[in-house]
């Protein structure tokens, strides 16, 4: 998948076997989001983004790439140790229903 920005176009892939998604620009790896996979989750660890390209929108696009692609897949729910995934999906409060043990929303819009 592709994402483009307002400063560039960010390539996004899971690389199963490296347990991460990755992001990157021109062809170089400028983010990742490690995970680890049990039968039933997905437990991510540490999410990482060069300096260069903090605040340009990479960490948001692959945290939502990866939850896009958890919640196609439907085979498990998100375990989000890692504080940046915990945060971003408190700020896109439609992902919360992947998250392990969370309860189901009830406000209705």
């Amino acid at each position: 998948m592709t994402v483009t920005t307002s400063t560039a176009s960010i390539e996004i892939v899971d690389n199963p076997d490296r347990d991460r998604y990755e992001a990157r620009i021109d062809g170089e790896l400028v983010g990742f989001a490690d995970y680890q996979l049990t039968p039933k989750l997905v437990v991510f660890t540490h999410t990482e983004v060069v300096p260069a390209c903090e605040g340009k929108g990479v960490g948001s696009a692959l945290a939502q790439f990866a939850m896009d692609d958890i919640r196609a897949a439907g085979q498990r729910e998100v375990l989000p140790v890692c504080p940046f995934i915990k945060a971003w999906i408190g700020r896109h409060r439609d992902y919360i229903p992947l998250v392990f043990g969370a309860r189901p929303l009830t406000a209705k819009d």
